[in-house]
């Protein structure tokens, strides 16, 4: 038994003498370590899910990443809003006529043209810095519209606004005004009424309803869990007041309250459902809705305060009554004005 046991134990100290020299075992680790790099498709595939899953999360996080308030974007597109809109009639009625005859684009007419290219770009700066991934596709043909719509009121604007100094008055309508009504032939009269359809109906259209569009998409994406970024600083604060006013200029003038409160509607409906799902709105989201608000509080005083105009009543015989201010300043102000210089 002795011998018996040496002899197992030799036979398995020579097992494991064999076992240590396996040169071959060790150098096929290569071969394995090779192998680890094509794995088998099975395996391969069941790789796949976690990175899927990883991607997933990743993309979650890149929607609900942290958002600033956008000053600069904001405070650029108010102050261009203003200046290169509202103020490119004015521009026109001060400068004088002799830099810019009547023949030729007035100093409102280069504005409209700065505005169009200016606003686009700022509207397509505001999608690229959502923190949610928007539909691109939706914007970009927005936009190609809305530069169609604004360069179509950009010729039918010009052309009304510079009628003003042959005596035409916006608070009356084509037919009705003293320069047009006795024109002959009686043609000329539906080529104005044209022009006024291009300016007034078929070029606000185009203009403002991707425009609205835009923000509203952009407003989706205005959302975010963290209730800390629901606060608006005091730079967004400070811009509100200019931003709400300057929206009450554009809903009235372009006669688009429809298109505005189904955009107001729209956001209001959406924060709400948002809300169920524990999201609220970011500091940009809230700069754009409280202006919203504000401006439909503006409108209302308006309504209000010219609520009693017969004039204003007759040119808006419609339900939604909403007087352009144009045609207030036609109508009030145009000759207060003359008076003044006369005096």
């Amino acid at each position: 038994e002795p011998g018996r046991t040496g002899t197992c134990r030799a036979r398995r100290g020579g097992g494991s003498s064999r076992r240590r020299p396996r040169a071959p075992s060790r150098r096929a680790g290569p071969s394995t370590r090779a192998g680890a790099q094509r794995p088998d498709p099975a395996v391969a595939f069941k790789g796949k899910t976690p990175m899927t899953s990883v991607h997933g999360s990743a993309k979650n996080e890149d929607t609900f990443k942290t958002s600033q308030f956008h000053f600069d974007l904001w405070f650029y597109f108010t102050l261009q809003n203003w200046v290169l809109d509202f103020g490119r009639p004015i521009a026109m009625i001060i400068l004088p006529l002799e830099w810019f005859p009547l023949n030729k684009p007035s100093a409102g007419d280069y504005f409209h043209m700065a505005y169009n290219v200016i606003t686009p770009f700022l509207l397509l700066k505001l999608i690229e810095r959502s923190p949610k991934t928007l539909p691109r596709s939706v914007v970009y043909v927005s936009i190609i519209v809305f530069v169609m719509g604004a360069s179509i009121h950009l010729v039918g604007d010009s052309v009304n606004h510079r009628l003003i100094f042959s005596g035409y008055q916006h608070h009356l309508s084509v037919r009705e005004n003293p320069i047009i009504k006795n024109l002959k032939p009686e043609t000329l009269i539906d080529s104005f009424e044209l022009l006024y359809y291009y300016d007034e109906y078929l070029g606000h259209s185009m203009w403002y309803i991707p425009f609205f569009l835009i923000l509203f998409i952009y407003f989706t994406g205005c959302f975010t869990p963290i209730k800390e970024e629901s606060r608006m600083p005091l730079a967004a604060l400070l811009l509100m007041g200019p931003s709400s006013l300057y929206y009450w200029y554009l809903v009235t003038e372009g006669q688009i309250f429809i298109l505005y409160i189904f955009t107001f509607f729209a956001m209001m409906a959406l924060v709400m459902h948002q809300k169920r799902k524990g999201l609220v709105l970011d500091s940009n989201g809230l700069f754009l809705f409280y202006s919203f608000i504000i401006t439909l509080v503006l409108i209302g005083a308006w309504v209000v305060w010219l609520w009693n105009d017969k004039i204003l009543r007759k040119k808006y015989p419609g339900v939604i009554y909403i007087p352009e201010p144009w045609a207030f300043y036609t109508l009030h102000l145009s000759n207060l004005h003359s008076a003044k210089e006369g005096f």
